[in-house]
């Protein structure tokens, strides 16, 4: 299950590729049901807040009509950066399934643990890896055509 839902999560990055934007895509899942869902929009929208995760947590907020997702899960092409981090913290979500680590900005585990500090009053379940490769290989073929 955890492999469809992050095919649904590289769906939307790849879309965001397409518009130009940093390929990255995000599900919000309930009851092994996507209730949210979005890519990076932050040139679209002008907008540096409009970052895939946000994006997802924003429409299942309102698929569900409250501001904690209590119960859900999110997934992530890439790992999350510490902005996507606290809003995933702060909507109480069960779970974070992450693609593929970003060494430069990822808040998870590559810069500081952001999860794992004590002083949150939730705690969110990570788990790193799932299609891997297919995470990595969209965001470095993005970069490469850039450089």
């Amino acid at each position: 299950m955890k492999e469809l839902f992050m095919k649904e999560a590289l769906n939307r990055a790849q879309l965001a590729f397409k518009k130009d934007e940093v390929p990255i895509g995000a599900v919000v899942v309930k009851n092994n049901e996507i209730i949210g869902y979005g890519q990076n929009r932050t040139i679209e929208r002008n907008s540096v807040f409009a970052h895939a995760e946000i994006e997802a947590i924003k429409m299942a907020s309102q698929k569900v009509q409250n501001y904690r997702l209590i119960g859900c899960d999110i997934y992530s092409t890439i790992e999350p950066c510490h902005l996507c981090a606290k809003a995933i913290i702060a909507s109480r979500m069960d779970n974070l399934f992450i693609g593929a680590k970003e060494p430069k900005e990822g808040s998870i585990v590559s810069q500081d643990n952001f999860l794992d500090k004590p002083f949150h009053n939730h705690k969110t379940h990570y788990e790193i890896g799932i299609l891997e490769n297919e995470c990595k290989e969209i965001i470095q073929r993005f970069f490469k055509a850039k450089r």
